[in-house]
């Protein structure tokens, strides 16, 4: 695995809230159909055409898409500019560039409809273009919703991406501190880090998106693994976030602030601190991909796993992965490099490539999945990805941005005292739309 700083894992920051800044790129030309061997499209385009695709990239060692790529180049002959932007800045990026009318050929994209890069909102405005059966061998079973739009899917998933409690085991160790297994073995486990100099998570407070994805991955267990239609019945006015599992889900993290189970400062805390935090081993414990585990890892020489957010008393243990990230194609490219996009598509999408890619990603292949032969760092989810007992990231079929940027900010919020659990889940309600 060609995985280098530890700051490499702040690429789970694609999905964050953007920082202002355009910077414009163009994408490559071309002449003809979309499409390559009956996939999205009229076959009438040259699939050894030049295109670009465009990437968010924490830092210079955060290259393995453009390792892939590099792989197909070499393999294909097939001329691919990568343009790689700032993981914090990808958002603004893609969406601006869409709307001018100037984006790259291919991009990378979240699954579902809960954020800015979303594939359903993207198609719905029109920006994509149609893949069709290549993809829909790939994407997993059951998140079609998350891929389609009138019965046409609008982008391709690049690996599953299991997010949990990345767990430092070395500083644990040290500390005298095994990672707890139901919800009460983690108060005190917060306890235990605090007597021994630690925290027991590090917390970007201050960035709405890692406290909305702190927020979701207890909700795999007190919400999704006792009801994995949930999103399903808030849709269809059943339930909301207030009279659900989801005020258990706020009311854990109130009582894991007042317990001190996060840094001193956790409120206006950055992902630089949990690369400092996670990399020096002063916290055990921070809500990212799996994928940091080795990166960090392999930078510091500690070890590192993924782990499933404890249980509460009577709950099953249950995680988070999905296929957090997919290829898109640019439905304003022309239409050599839509043809050439899509030959790509289905290159990368072949087993042995697929397994590449994870391996370079640190992820899990899309298809499967076998726990003896994940990487190292998910040997203690491994079961449970390998039994099916995980969920999507919730907020991927949420209906609008708005509702993650509500728990998010509400999170933040709690953590200084400014909102209450009331508050945040009537603001999550009133988001949704109704």
């Amino acid at each position: 695995m060609t995985q280098h700083t530890a700051s490499r894992n702040l690429r789970w920051a694609l999905l964050a809230a953007p920082l202002a800044g355009v910077l414009v790129l163009a994408g490559c030309a071309g002449g003809g159909d979309a499409g390559n061997d009956g996939d999205g499209g009229d076959n009438g385009g040259d699939a050894n055409a030049p295109f670009s695709v465009m990437v968010a990239q924490a830092n210079d060692q955060d290259d393995y898409y453009a390792q892939i790529i590099e792989q197909y180049s070499e393999e294909t002959g097939t001329e691919v500019e990568v343009i790689p932007y700032p993981s914090d800045a990808y958002n603004t990026q893609v969406t601006t560039q869409l709307q001018g009318g100037n984006a790259a050929d291919v991009m990378i994209l979240a699954p579902g409809t809960g954020q800015p890069i979303s594939v359903i909102s993207l198609a719905e405005a029109g920006f994509l273009e149609p893949l069709g059966d290549t993809a829909d061998s790939v994407n997993p079973v059951g998140s079609e919703s998350q891929f389609q739009l009138d019965g046409e899917t609008y982008a391709q998933a690049t690996a599953l991406t299991p997010v949990g409690m990345v767990f430092n085991a070395t500083a644990a160790e040290e500390a005298g501190i095994d990672y707890p297994e139901t919800y009460d073995d983690l108060l005190t486990a917060c306890a235990d880090a605090r007597d021994a100099g630690k925290s027991f998570t590090v917390l970007a407070g201050g960035i709405p998106f890692n406290t909305g994805l702190y927020s979701m991955l207890i909700s795999a267990t007190r919400v999704y693994a006792e009801t994995p239609d949930w999103n399903e019945q808030r849709a269809a006015g059943e339930v909301t976030f207030a009279d659900s599992n989801w005020r258990q889900v706020l009311e854990d993290i109130a009582e894991m602030n007042e317990a001190g189970c996060f840094q001193d400062g956790a409120a206006g805390g950055t992902f630089d601190n949990i690369t400092a935090g996670m990399g020096s081993g002063s916290s055990l414990t921070a809500a990212v991909p799996g994928s940091a585990a080795a990166s960090i890892s392999e930078a510091t020489g500690q070890e590192l796993n993924v782990q499933a957010f404890p249980p509460a008393d009577g709950q099953e243990a249950f995680t988070v992965t999905g296929a957090n990230y997919a290829w898109g194609i640019n439905a304003a490219s022309d239409d050599d490099a839509k043809a050439s996009a899509q030959a790509f598509l289905e290159w990368v999408a072949q087993p042995e490539q697929a397994k590449a890619y994870a391996e370079l990603s640190g992820a899990v292949p899309v298809t499967g999945i076998v726990a003896e032969e994940l990487l190292p760092q998910y040997a203690p989810i491994g079961e449970l990805l390998a039994e099916g007992q995980f969920t999507s990231l919730p907020n991927a079929t949420w209906p609008n941005p708005a509702i993650y940027d509500a728990l998010g900010a509400g999170v933040q919020g709690m953590l200084t005292g400014q909102k209450t659990v009331d508050q945040v889940l009537e603001e999550m309600d009133a988001a949704w739309g109704e």
